[in-house]
């Protein structure tokens, strides 16, 4: 084994692990026995069993940050690229729809200054995510009734909530899901007075 996997492999098996038996009930020698490699190895790359499970959402918050960022970039309208972010985090968010689960069920039991970090790193995604909101309220293609931090939970409790309905052997596939719950969530945010 490269030491380069070592770190996956004990991801891996930290998820799998956490999600069948609960975080608090996952000890790390029954992590590092899954993941073949031994405690020193595990120590390597994360300090603790806290440090491991905010390293689980950390991969996912990274990833969907850097997309949000690329999709940004990409440019557009706004309408396109807040369909395009929608989708992104939705798709994400399905991919890594174990690992989600097992935070959100075990977010309490992080150390009260890695659960500050989440909150912050959450909070920055969701910022950037609202001034798309906004600026399309500037622009008079979204509602201005309702206030942009309800538009924005209402979005983000429909990624929070996959992993109790979806599943990916089920007859919609990802993509499709993240399209459908997209245009869901759009169409409810534009004005109905203007035009489309």
């Amino acid at each position: 084994m490269k030491d380069s996997h070592v770190a996956d492999d004990v991801t891996r098996a930290a998820v799998e692990l956490f999600a069948r038996q609960g975080y608090a009930n996952t000890s790390v020698q029954q992590i590092v026995e899954a993941a073949g490699v031994t405690k020193g190895a595990m120590y390597h790359y994360f300090e603790s069993k806290d440090d491991l499970l905010f390293g689980i959402y950390e991969r996912l918050l990274n990833l969907q940050k850097a997309h949000l960022d690329e999709i940004i970039a990409r440019g557009g309208t706004t309408d396109e690229v807040l369909r395009a972010v929608c989708v992104d985090v939705l798709e994400t968010s399905i991919d890594s729809m174990e690992e989600g689960a097992v935070f959100f069920r075990s977010l309490n039991m992080l150390s009260a200054p890695r659960q500050q970090e989440v909150t912050r790193r959450r909070r920055a995604y969701h910022d950037e995510f609202a001034e798309l909101v906004s600026r399309g309220q500037a622009e008079g293609i979204y509602r201005t009734d309702i206030p942009v931090a309800m538009l924005v939970a209402h979005f983000f409790s429909d990624v929070h909530y996959l992993s109790h309905w979806y599943s990916p052997e089920g007859p919609e596939d990802k993509t499709l899901v993240a399209e459908q719950l997209t245009d869901l969530f759009l169409t409810s945010l534009r004005r109905t007075d203007a035009a489309p």
